[in-house]
């Protein structure tokens, strides 16, 4: 199943508004569920999914500060204003963190530097308003960086007191040359984080995508979601470059140029379906660049539909089948050694190898069936939030794989506890930011590796990630001693009344 530009008018990305919906609005989001895939499926057919207070939350994170900041920081010859108090930029400098120990030798790129600025709004500025403040930023990031692009994150603050910050950009752009981006990010717009990124896409086709001067038919546009490494993105570079393709990968180190040619791309490519909806359906409906959601270049059947698709778009279809070939040579009997460990695992214990998975909604459309490859089987999946945009992709899956139990929460550490004592899989997955404060028997590893991981056991991606991601998991079910060791060591942080209830979401208003 390829959702692509065929699909595109059913949704219309209106780039005279001021910025997108959100994915409450525009696709039923949720943020809270629990119960089978294939009811999911059904509510979510119905339109009966909705967002969702908590009365008991352990961790959170808001559309600009969850993982949108990190990355807007990283794009080359431009800088970043966060107008609002100076708290609500502390995630930009995550960056060192994520991305410092990736070595330039792999291909990070060598001018890159920070450029930051925040309007540090106070208390007579919420009162008062603050649009002197914000031009005055941006005059100074004109000055001190001189970017050919300046991007203006909102936060809580402006959203609240009502900022007209189309206002200030009007004013002050004759008067720079830098492009100013408008990003709508404030946190309480939407309990949804995808809405975050579709408010930087729309800044993005609305502002800075220019109209194609010519079509370049072997530049593929490649939107790369956080959860993937610097690995992923070089094992893709290679598998188009053996088509004769090259990849224009936004946002981490993209230039302000990379932007502005996304219009003369021969196609869209997801590596995440839900992370690039918004901009596919944009460049597709303002620039007439075809697209397709689905699948991603996870495990070695989803690789080969994945280059396929891309195939067709570029005139490719002989050299992507010799390319398949070769890769398979290689790749497919190191994928069945691993298979046959798993097996040889299943066949001591018993059983087959339960994981449970902690994924956004892309993963847990594309992950669900390379476990399948490997003969593990996942009777229960996680998400952060599930909307409508998926639901022919998680139709696709139950499909394939049948049906399982899914719970939709964010990250909350009591209720993946829970729901793992419950299932007692024999491998629990997570993701390394968030999530995986439990203890239990049995492994518990991660989902995906941190972005900047430059090893070669990161990679997910494409055929060496499909062998990669299997035996990292192969060797992660085989040691439970740090598990073992803190079970042994430490007590449970959550009450046992809890754990023997049924109900995960006991203390969640449910999302339906």
């Amino acid at each position: 199943m390829a959702k692509n530009e065929l699909d595109s008018e059913d949704y219309i990305v209106e780039l005279d508004k001021v910025t997108c919906p959100t994915r409450e609005q525009r696709a039923n989001g949720t943020n809270v569920y629990f119960g089978k895939a294939s009811e999911l499926l059904d509510d979510a057919k119905k339109g009966n999914l909705k967002c969702t207070e908590r009365g008991f939350q352990q961790s959170g994170g808001c559309i600009l500060n969850f993982y949108l900041s990190v990355r807007v920081s990283t794009i080359r010859d431009a800088a970043i204003i966060f107008n609002g108090p100076v708290g609500c930029s502390h995630a930009a400098l995550g960056y060192k963190e994520l991305y410092g120990a990736i070595p330039e030798a792999l291909g990070k790129p060598t001018n890159y530097k920070l450029n930051w600025l925040t309007t540090n709004l106070g208390e007579d500025d919420v009162v008062f308003g603050a649009k002197d403040k914000l031009i005055e930023a941006i005059k100074e990031a004109e000055d001190r960086y001189s970017p050919k692009a300046i991007f203006i994150l909102t936060t809580c603050v402006t959203g609240i007191i009502g900022e007209d910050i189309e206002s200030a950009v009007n004013e002050i752009q004759p008067d720079v040359k830098a492009t100013i981006v408008p990003i709508h990010c404030e946190g309480v717009r939407s309990k949804i984080m995808q809405t975050g990124y579709d408010a930087f896409w729309h800044g993005v086709l609305k502002y800075l995508v220019k109209k194609p001067k010519k079509k370049q038919k072997d530049l593929v546009n490649i939107a790369s979601m956080l959860s993937y490494a610097w690995q992923d993105r070089i094992e893709i570079e290679r598998l188009l470059g053996k088509l004769g393709l090259r990849v224009n990968f936004i946002p981490e180190f993209a230039s302000v140029e990379d932007f502005e040619q996304l219009s003369e791309a021969a196609v869209t490519a997801p590596i995440c379906p839900t992370y690039t909806d918004y901009l596919s359906r944009g460049l597709h409906q303002h620039f007439g660049v075809p697209f397709f959601m689905y699948p991603s270049p996870i495990g070695i059947n989803n690789t080969d539909e994945w280059l396929r698709e891309i195939a067709k778009y570029t005139g490719k279809e002989e050299e992507v089948e010799e390319l398949i070939k070769e890769e398979h040579k290689k790749y497919v009997p190191k994928l069945k050694e691993i298979k046959d460990k798993f097996k040889a695992i299943e066949d001591k214990r018993g059983s087959k190898i339960d994981v449970l998975g902690s994924l956004g909604q892309g993963r847990l459309v594309t992950q669900l069936p390379y476990f399948d490859e490997l003969g593990v089987k996942s009777s229960s999946a996680m998400a952060q939030d599930f909307d409508n945009i998926l639901i022919d992709e998680l139709e696709d899956v139950i499909d394939k794989v049948g049906d399982f139990n899914v719970m939709v929460n964010t990250f909350q550490a009591a209720e993946q506890l829970h729901i793992t004592e419950q299932t007692k899989p024999d491998m629990a997955l997570t993701c390394p930011f968030q999530g995986g404060a439990w203890k239990r028997e049995g492994s518990v590893s991660r989902l995906h590796s941190l972005r900047g991981d430059p090893r070669k056991w990161s990679t997910q991606a494409g055929y060496a990630g499909a062998v990669a991601y299997g035996n990292f998991l192969l060797q992660a079910l085989k040691n439970e001693s740090l598990q073992r060791l803190s079970k042994e060591n430490t007590g449970v942080s959550v009450k046992k009344w809890y754990l023997d209830q049924p109900d995960p979401l006991y203390f969640a208003e449910k999302g339906k």
